[in-house]
């Protein structure tokens, strides 16, 4: 019985995801909730081992929302720097809206993969203004949580991730994005099954981790991906949950 309530739990974590999209991804039988003891174990290790990470940017949501999509395949810094000269070119969010395509991918060059993100970001930014909400600093702010995730969620190029990064780094509202660090950090620790993709294990986090450990265990896991559990080679004899750590999928490491 409690396996079962379980699993449609992270089904319809995995369904509000995709709150106007007829055709979901299959959900996978063997999605469940993460383990919550091993996660506060996790969580705690984590936290002594890299302190309290610095406070989000609490940047306005259409701030957040076009940084996001500028950060997606670079550095942070090469996204500042895109993120920078965007704002410099364009007086506000408006021109940006209305700029030719040529001319918002040269202003964003120097973040990579400039054609794309321009495709994106003027086509997210002009369906926020068809559907009556002003460009500005006060854009979603007074929205309700679930209206604000449906609101995201339905922008073009606008994925879980990228809805889940607005509203916590921007609004701190309660919500676990899974970028390719904590989803493979996630999978080698046997949190999620091996096959999980990045979506149903944020579905599975956004059920499991309490309100006010969404912030910090996100970013702690961030970096220990960055640092420690790498892509390739792992710096498994280095890490702090070497002993809670299946090592899943690792054939390779330091």
């Amino acid at each position: 019985m409690k396996e079962s309530a379980s699993l449609s739990n992270a089904s319809s974590a995995i369904r509000s995801l995709y709150p106007n999209v007829a055709g979901i991804p299959p959900i996978p039988d063997t999605l469940r909730r993460v383990d919550r003891r091993r996660l506060r174990a996790i969580a705690r290790r984590l936290a002594k081992a890299y302190g309290t990470p610095p406070p989000p940017r609490h940047l306005p949501p259409l701030e957040e929302l076009v940084l996001t999509v500028l950060s997606q395949h670079t550095s942070d810094t090469n996204r500042d720097r895109a993120y920078a000269d965007l704002r410099r070119r364009f007086a506000d969010w408006d021109e940006v809206a209305d700029a030719p395509l040529p001319a918002l991918a040269r202003a964003i060059r120097r973040g990579g993969l400039g054609p794309t993100k321009a495709v994106r970001i003027r086509a997210m930014l002009r369906a926020i203004r068809d559907g009556g909400m002003p460009l500005d600093d006060r854009a979603f702010t007074a929205m309700k949580d679930q209206d604000l995730w449906d609101a995201l969620v339905a922008l073009p190029g606008v994925g879980p991730k990228t809805a889940a990064c607005v509203l916590l780094f921007s609004l701190d509202r309660p919500y676990f994005p899974v970028d390719t660090h904590v989803h493979r950090v996630a999978i080698r620790l046997g949190l999620v099954p091996p096959r999980s993709d990045a979506v149903a294990t944020q579905a599975a986090f956004q059920e499991s981790v309490p309100d006010d450990e969404m912030y910090p265990l996100h970013m702690n896991l961030i970096r220990h991906g960055r640092e420690v559990c790498t892509a390739q080679r792992p710096r498994c004899s280095e890490c702090v949950l070497r002993d809670l750590c299946p090592r899943v999928g690792v054939t390779s490491s330091r």
